[in-house]
């Protein structure tokens, strides 16, 4: 599975202060860190870029390409900043953030064939994100035909269906597990990708790597071709990597419905046993699921 890095993002306090002082040594250590641990990308996430967009977009993409020829995937929600970098790029990069809202189809979307990019597009819509299967397919299904009008071909689309965060919705998790084994053959072409650790967004951080490893091993086996990942966890880019097959294969039991007796493993089994069961909806929930 694809890996793209997502560590240089600005919710990240070292990130942010970094983009504000245009701190070129931080941005390149994050950068270098993740091109050692394995990136197949490196996701820059911008986020509104409203301050200097031309000036950052063109910055953040020069200052990462001085140290690493790992493909980028420019993530922000401004098309100009997106656009300032996506000219410097030096390999085909990944235009991340489209999606079927209004202002996307039409300021974002068109970037993609002009500069000849693959495009993330998300089933968000100017309605907000899905709630269900259905409304996924539904949402996706025209904002793909959208982006084929403009020229963009299903292969060079990777499309999100929006992960959400465990610890709000455990119904959602599960949905978007069912859109991704269904996704192949409603847009033949087309890729896969999520925001992995949104998984665990608002668990205590010594949940958060659990959460993140255990989803991504079940969205890879329902068909997940990439991931915008912590690519700083060795154990998450091991299992990618196809270690700890004992692992993997305890997951396969537990989506097949089969009975898994957690008492007769070792500590790393049932832990991953358990976060499983909280994914795909069987145990209710709490910060303490891994206790009980």
């Amino acid at each position: 599975m694809i890996l793209i890095g997502e560590n240089i993002h600005i919710i990240s306090k070292v990130v942010s202060e970094a983009v504000r002082n245009r701190d070129t040594a931080a941005i390149q250590a994050l950068a270098k860190a993740q091109a050692e641990a394995g990136a197949d990308y490196l996701d820059l996430n911008m986020g509104p870029a409203r301050k200097d967009p031309e000036e950052l977009g063109a910055w953040l993409v020069q200052t990462v390409q001085e140290v690493t020829d790992i493909a980028i995937s420019l993530d922000t929600m401004n098309p100009v900043a997106m656009e300032a970098g996506l000219k410097l790029c030096r390999k085909r990069p990944l235009l991340n953030s489209a999606s079927g809202k209004a202002d996307s189809k039409t300021g974002m979307m068109p970037l993609a064939p002009k500069y000849n990019t693959q495009i993330i597009i998300s089933v968000i819509t100017d309605r907000g994100c899905p709630p269900d299967v259905d409304s996924r397919v539904e949402s996706i299904m025209d904002t793909v035909a959208y982006a084929n009008g403009l020229g963009i071909k299903n292969e060079d689309i990777w499309v999100d269906p929006i992960i959400l965060p465990v610890s709000a919705d455990q119904k959602q998790v599960r949905e978007a597990l069912e859109f991704m084994k269904i996704l192949p053959d409603l847009l033949p072409g087309v890729k896969s990708v999520v925001g992995l650790s949104n998984v665990s967004n608002g668990t205590p951080a010594p949940l958060r790597g659990i959460l993140n490893r255990t989803y991504m091993l079940m969205l890879e086996r329902n068909g997940l071709y990439s991931a915008i990942a912590d690519v700083l966890d060795p154990e998450l880019v091991e299992l990618n990597k196809g270690g700890m097959p004992e692992v993997r294969e305890l997951i396969g039991h537990i989506m097949e419905g089969e009975t898994v007796n957690a008492g007769d493993l070792d500590e790393k089994g049932r832990s991953y046993v358990k976060t499983a069961r909280v994914l795909l909806g069987e145990t209710l929930y709490s910060h303490a699921w891994l206790e009980s």
